[in-house]
């Protein structure tokens, strides 16, 4: 019975913390710059959402996709606007890390002050009895959760490896200038990783919109369990980084089983760090951020 609980928590969370890893790995490993304010994009997702539907009175489900689509055109545009001009000039790593975070606190900052600082509810599906499956109660909402994220984690996966330019996302991570060579547009790729991680970022937003409450920091939280999540399973690789936070979720649920649950953000900075000081390449990551 208290297993089955600890797994279907940690299933639940491990969800959401996979959709904010394999955005904010897929842009690292394609760019090779941090972009902490993908945390921010979940958090943005989330209150586009309440907008459209809550405020606008749109449909529930054209409300997700105009979420989505305003998502990907943000991380778009944050990538044009901010990072290329700095990637033109060839600023360092540190730069374009300063300016994630300038970014994340710009964004994090307007959400509260366009919506402020109390917490929103977004109320679609009914609150209702939980289902006892295999011991473990969950929601029906919950279930969707794990559902949904697994599809869209397997579809990423399939359109890395089957798909040209799934291909293409993976040669320009493993050798940017050799890739150039022989034709492939970077600025394109480099595009198409912020859209397709602004629109998990966004997905993690809703999921997380209607199972709990809205709050303009909770971006902050999100990118520091994704990037822990990313580190556990290796950076650079996507896979790993899916399977870093399912790990994550796991060791949290645990953790705060023996503990009281004020600790599970401490277990998840307890984790980071050791991997960061004995395994800092990951389970799955290999020498010099390249792909496995």
């Amino acid at each position: 019975m208290i297993a089955a609980q600890i797994i279907a928590n940690s299933l639940i969370i491990g969800s959401i913390y996979a959709l904010v890893a394999s955005g904010f790995s897929l842009i690292y490993s394609t760019n090779k710059f941090m972009h902490f304010a993908h945390g921010v994009m979940v958090a943005l997702g989330g209150y586009l959402l309440f907008t459209f539907f809550s405020l606008a009175h749109l449909n529930f489900y054209i409300s997700c996709i105009l979420t989505l689509i305003a998502t990907a055109i943000v991380g778009l545009i944050s990538y044009r606007i901010v990072y290329a001009p700095l990637q033109q000039r060839q600023s360092s790593n540190i730069i374009l890390l300063i300016a994630s975070l300038g970014l994340l606190i710009l964004i994090e900052n307007s959400i509260m002050l366009i919506y402020g600082p109390d917490v929103k509810t977004i109320s679609y599906f009914e609150i209702g009895k939980g289902l006892t499956i295999l011991g473990a109660i969950i929601t029906p909402v919950q279930i969707a959760i794990i559902v949904v994220s697994l599809l869209l984690l397997a579809g990423l996966y399939l359109f890395m490896n089957k798909t040209k330019t799934g291909r293409n996302m993976r040669a320009v991570s493993d050798n940017k200038e050799l890739t150039s060579i022989i034709g492939i547009n970077y600025r394109w790729i480099a595009d198409l990783s912020f859209i397709i991680g602004s629109v998990l970022a966004g997905i993690a937003g809703i999921l997380i919109a209607i199972e709990q409450s809205l709050t303009p920091t909770m971006g902050t939280g999100l990118i520091i369990k994704g990037f822990t999540g990313a580190v556990v399973g290796g950076i650079a690789s996507v896979p790993g980084s899916i399977i870093g936070s399912y790990i994550l979720g796991f060791v949290e649920n645990i953790g705060v089983w023996f503990l009281p649950s004020e600790y599970k953000d401490a277990i998840a900075f307890i984790l980071l760090f050791i991997f960061l000081l004995f395994v800092p390449n990951g389970l799955f990551g290999i020498d010099k951020g390249a792909r496995k």
